[in-house]
Protein backbone atom coordinates (compact mmCIF):
# COMPACT_ATOMS: atom_id res chain seq x y z
CA UNK A 1 0.00 0.00 0.00
CA UNK A 2 1.70 3.47 -0.93
CA UNK A 3 2.27 5.52 1.84
CA UNK A 4 0.11 8.69 2.15
CA UNK A 5 1.43 11.89 0.92
CA UNK A 6 0.64 14.44 4.39
CA UNK A 7 -1.36 14.12 6.96
CA UNK A 8 -5.09 14.59 6.19
CA UNK A 9 -6.97 18.13 6.84
CA UNK A 10 -10.20 18.33 8.92
CA UNK A 11 -12.98 18.35 7.03
CA UNK A 12 -15.17 20.62 8.92
CA UNK A 13 -19.00 20.65 8.16
CA UNK A 14 -21.42 24.15 9.74
CA UNK A 15 -24.73 22.76 11.43
CA UNK A 16 -27.34 24.86 9.87
CA UNK A 17 -30.00 25.69 12.55
CA UNK A 18 -33.44 26.87 12.15
CA UNK A 19 -36.69 26.58 14.55
CA UNK A 20 -37.29 23.03 13.84
CA UNK A 21 -33.80 22.02 15.39
CA UNK A 22 -32.81 24.43 17.50
CA UNK A 23 -33.70 22.54 20.63
CA UNK A 24 -31.73 19.61 19.46
CA UNK A 25 -28.46 21.23 18.58
CA UNK A 26 -28.54 23.04 21.73
CA UNK A 27 -28.49 19.72 23.83
CA UNK A 28 -25.14 18.61 21.54
CA UNK A 29 -23.85 22.01 22.52
CA UNK A 30 -24.69 21.47 25.73
CA UNK A 31 -22.85 17.93 25.75
CA UNK A 32 -19.62 19.71 24.22
CA UNK A 33 -19.09 22.65 26.53
CA UNK A 34 -16.88 20.88 29.32
CA UNK A 35 -14.38 19.49 26.60
CA UNK A 36 -13.99 22.37 24.16
CA UNK A 37 -14.53 25.38 26.55
CA UNK A 38 -13.54 28.00 24.13
CA UNK A 39 -16.28 29.08 22.37
CA UNK A 40 -16.04 31.94 19.33
CA UNK A 41 -18.86 33.62 17.67
CA UNK A 42 -19.64 35.74 14.75
CA UNK A 43 -22.66 37.88 13.79
CA UNK A 44 -24.19 38.66 10.34
CA UNK A 45 -26.38 41.95 10.26
CA UNK A 46 -28.29 44.28 7.68
CA UNK A 47 -25.10 46.31 7.39
CA UNK A 48 -24.74 49.99 9.29
CA UNK A 49 -27.28 52.92 8.61
CA UNK A 50 -25.71 55.63 10.92
CA UNK A 51 -22.60 56.87 10.12
CA UNK A 52 -20.33 59.00 12.25
CA UNK A 53 -20.23 62.93 11.37
CA UNK A 54 -16.04 63.01 11.55
CA UNK A 55 -13.36 60.37 10.89
CA UNK A 56 -13.59 57.21 12.58
CA UNK A 57 -10.01 57.84 14.31
CA UNK A 58 -11.24 60.86 16.04
CA UNK A 59 -13.73 59.44 17.35
CA UNK A 60 -13.60 58.78 21.22
CA UNK A 61 -14.83 55.33 22.80
CA UNK A 62 -17.98 57.00 23.86
CA UNK A 63 -18.40 58.67 20.74
CA UNK A 64 -18.00 54.78 19.54
CA UNK A 65 -19.84 53.09 21.43
CA UNK A 66 -22.97 55.37 20.48
CA UNK A 67 -22.45 54.99 17.08
CA UNK A 68 -22.84 50.71 17.52
CA UNK A 69 -25.62 51.51 19.70
CA UNK A 70 -27.79 53.44 17.49
CA UNK A 71 -27.03 50.44 14.55
CA UNK A 72 -27.69 47.74 16.61
CA UNK A 73 -30.94 49.37 18.24
CA UNK A 74 -32.76 49.90 14.94
CA UNK A 75 -31.35 46.74 13.00
CA UNK A 76 -31.94 43.41 13.65
CA UNK A 77 -29.50 39.94 13.79
CA UNK A 78 -29.63 37.96 10.78
CA UNK A 79 -27.18 34.65 11.92
CA UNK A 80 -24.90 33.45 14.37
CA UNK A 81 -21.78 31.38 13.73
CA UNK A 82 -20.71 29.03 16.80
CA UNK A 83 -17.61 27.58 17.53
CA UNK A 84 -16.29 25.51 20.17
CA UNK A 85 -13.00 24.33 20.55
CA UNK A 86 -10.38 22.75 23.21
CA UNK A 87 -7.17 23.78 24.05
CA UNK A 88 -5.51 22.74 21.22
CA UNK A 89 -7.61 24.29 18.48
CA UNK A 90 -9.58 20.64 18.01
CA UNK A 91 -12.99 21.41 17.46
CA UNK A 92 -16.13 18.50 18.36
CA UNK A 93 -16.06 15.49 16.55
CA UNK A 94 -20.06 14.85 18.37
CA UNK A 95 -19.00 11.09 18.05
CA UNK A 96 -18.70 10.85 14.31
CA UNK A 97 -15.96 10.10 11.88
CA UNK A 98 -12.06 11.43 13.58
CA UNK A 99 -11.62 13.83 11.31
CA UNK A 100 -15.34 15.51 10.23
CA UNK A 101 -15.59 18.56 12.65
CA UNK A 102 -18.68 20.90 13.34
CA UNK A 103 -19.40 24.42 13.73
CA UNK A 104 -22.95 25.71 14.32
CA UNK A 105 -24.92 28.59 12.39
CA UNK A 106 -28.05 29.82 13.32
CA UNK A 107 -30.46 31.67 11.38
CA UNK A 108 -32.71 33.95 12.73
CA UNK A 109 -36.47 35.10 11.94
CA UNK A 110 -36.26 38.57 13.89
CA UNK A 111 -34.97 40.56 10.50
CA UNK A 112 -37.47 40.74 7.65
CA UNK A 113 -36.19 42.28 4.22
CA UNK A 114 -39.67 43.42 3.70
CA UNK A 115 -40.41 45.36 6.81
CA UNK A 116 -37.21 46.32 8.11
CA UNK A 117 -34.63 48.77 7.70
CA UNK A 118 -31.14 47.70 6.24
CA UNK A 119 -27.81 48.89 4.33
CA UNK A 120 -28.76 48.26 0.51
CA UNK A 121 -25.24 46.93 -0.14
CA UNK A 122 -24.59 45.12 2.84
CA UNK A 123 -27.83 42.87 2.47
CA UNK A 124 -26.80 42.37 -1.56
CA UNK A 125 -23.56 41.13 -0.37
CA UNK A 126 -25.51 38.77 2.53
CA UNK A 127 -27.87 37.47 -0.35
CA UNK A 128 -24.73 36.46 -3.07
CA UNK A 129 -23.33 34.42 -0.32
CA UNK A 130 -26.00 32.83 -0.05
CA UNK A 131 -28.02 34.26 2.89
CA UNK A 132 -32.05 33.32 2.08
CA UNK A 133 -34.01 36.13 3.93
CA UNK A 134 -37.18 34.67 2.38
CA UNK A 135 -36.42 31.48 4.14
CA UNK A 136 -34.99 33.01 7.51
CA UNK A 137 -38.22 34.34 7.91
CA UNK A 138 -40.00 31.77 7.39
CA UNK A 139 -38.09 29.04 9.11
CA UNK A 140 -35.58 30.66 11.07
CA UNK A 141 -35.61 31.16 14.86
CA UNK A 142 -37.06 33.38 16.96
CA UNK A 143 -34.17 35.03 19.07
CA UNK A 144 -36.31 34.84 22.16
CA UNK A 145 -36.27 30.90 21.93
CA UNK A 146 -32.70 31.12 21.22
CA UNK A 147 -31.96 32.84 24.54
CA UNK A 148 -34.47 30.70 26.59
CA UNK A 149 -31.59 27.74 25.20
CA UNK A 150 -28.47 29.95 25.41
CA UNK A 151 -29.06 30.23 29.01
CA UNK A 152 -29.31 26.17 29.66
CA UNK A 153 -26.61 25.23 28.06
CA UNK A 154 -23.43 26.42 29.95
CA UNK A 155 -21.79 28.80 27.48
CA UNK A 156 -23.16 31.88 29.61
CA UNK A 157 -22.14 32.89 33.28
CA UNK A 158 -19.56 30.02 33.06
CA UNK A 159 -15.68 31.40 34.30
CA UNK A 160 -14.48 28.23 32.33
CA UNK A 161 -15.56 29.29 29.14
CA UNK A 162 -13.23 31.39 27.00
CA UNK A 163 -14.64 33.82 24.75
CA UNK A 164 -12.41 34.70 21.71
CA UNK A 165 -13.07 37.11 19.44
CA UNK A 166 -12.54 39.31 16.37
CA UNK A 167 -13.45 42.80 15.81
CA UNK A 168 -16.18 41.63 17.90
CA UNK A 169 -18.08 45.20 19.27
CA UNK A 170 -21.10 44.47 17.21
CA UNK A 171 -20.70 40.71 18.01
CA UNK A 172 -21.58 41.82 21.75
CA UNK A 173 -24.04 44.64 20.46
CA UNK A 174 -26.21 41.86 19.04
CA UNK A 175 -26.23 39.59 21.97
CA UNK A 176 -26.43 41.89 24.49
CA UNK A 177 -29.39 43.25 22.34
CA UNK A 178 -31.58 39.38 22.22
CA UNK A 179 -29.99 38.98 25.62
CA UNK A 180 -32.03 41.82 27.54
CA UNK A 181 -35.26 40.70 25.14
CA UNK A 182 -34.25 43.36 22.21
CA UNK A 183 -34.41 46.27 24.70
CA UNK A 184 -32.21 49.05 23.52
CA UNK A 185 -28.37 49.06 24.69
CA UNK A 186 -27.36 51.16 27.24
CA UNK A 187 -26.48 54.77 26.94
CA UNK A 188 -23.17 54.26 28.65
CA UNK A 189 -20.26 52.18 27.57
CA UNK A 190 -19.36 51.43 30.92
CA UNK A 191 -23.08 49.83 31.78
CA UNK A 192 -22.48 47.99 28.36
CA UNK A 193 -19.47 46.24 29.61
CA UNK A 194 -20.70 45.35 32.85
CA UNK A 195 -23.45 43.45 30.57
CA UNK A 196 -20.61 41.78 28.59
CA UNK A 197 -19.17 40.72 31.89
CA UNK A 198 -22.27 39.56 33.17
CA UNK A 199 -22.94 36.92 30.90
CA UNK A 200 -20.08 35.98 29.29
CA UNK A 201 -18.03 35.95 32.59
CA UNK A 202 -15.52 38.26 34.77
CA UNK A 203 -12.37 37.22 32.63
CA UNK A 204 -14.55 39.01 29.73
CA UNK A 205 -13.21 38.00 26.36
CA UNK A 206 -10.03 37.80 24.01
CA UNK A 207 -10.04 39.93 21.08
CA UNK A 208 -7.46 39.17 18.52
CA UNK A 209 -7.97 42.31 16.58
CA UNK A 210 -7.18 44.23 19.56
CA UNK A 211 -4.30 42.02 20.42
CA UNK A 212 -2.74 42.53 17.29
CA UNK A 213 -2.09 46.31 18.08
CA UNK A 214 0.87 44.82 19.93
CA UNK A 215 1.92 42.21 17.44
CA UNK A 216 4.45 43.00 14.68
CA UNK A 217 3.12 42.16 11.28
CA UNK A 218 -0.39 41.72 11.81
CA UNK A 219 -3.14 43.85 10.04
CA UNK A 220 -5.61 43.24 8.27
CA UNK A 221 -8.80 41.05 8.49
CA UNK A 222 -8.89 37.61 10.12
CA UNK A 223 -8.19 35.97 6.16
CA UNK A 224 -5.06 37.91 6.00
CA UNK A 225 -3.73 37.01 9.52
CA UNK A 226 -4.42 33.34 9.18
CA UNK A 227 -2.22 33.34 6.27
CA UNK A 228 0.61 35.50 7.89
CA UNK A 229 0.70 33.03 11.24
CA UNK A 230 0.59 30.47 8.28
CA UNK A 231 -2.41 28.89 9.53
CA UNK A 232 -4.34 26.54 7.38
CA UNK A 233 -8.28 26.82 6.54
CA UNK A 234 -9.92 23.57 7.26
CA UNK A 235 -11.23 21.75 4.45
CA UNK A 236 -15.13 22.00 4.18
CA UNK A 237 -18.32 24.67 4.00
CA UNK A 238 -17.60 28.39 4.20
CA UNK A 239 -20.11 30.28 6.46
CA UNK A 240 -22.25 32.43 4.08
CA UNK A 241 -21.29 35.54 5.81
CA UNK A 242 -17.55 34.28 5.06
CA UNK A 243 -14.93 35.73 7.48
CA UNK A 244 -14.10 39.28 7.94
Amino acid sequence: MPAESGPRKTDIKIRSVWAHNLESEFELIAGCVHRYPFASMDTEFPGVIHRPSKHHALLSPSDRYSLLKSNVDSLNLVQLGLTLSDSDGNLPDLGGPSRTRYIWEFNFSDFDVRRDRYARDSVELLRTNGIDFERNAEEGIDSRDFVKLLMRSTLLFNESVSWITFHSAYDFGYMIKILTGGRKLPHALGDFMSLIRFYFGEKGFLDMKYMMRYCDGLFGGLERVAGTLRVERGRGQVPPGGIR
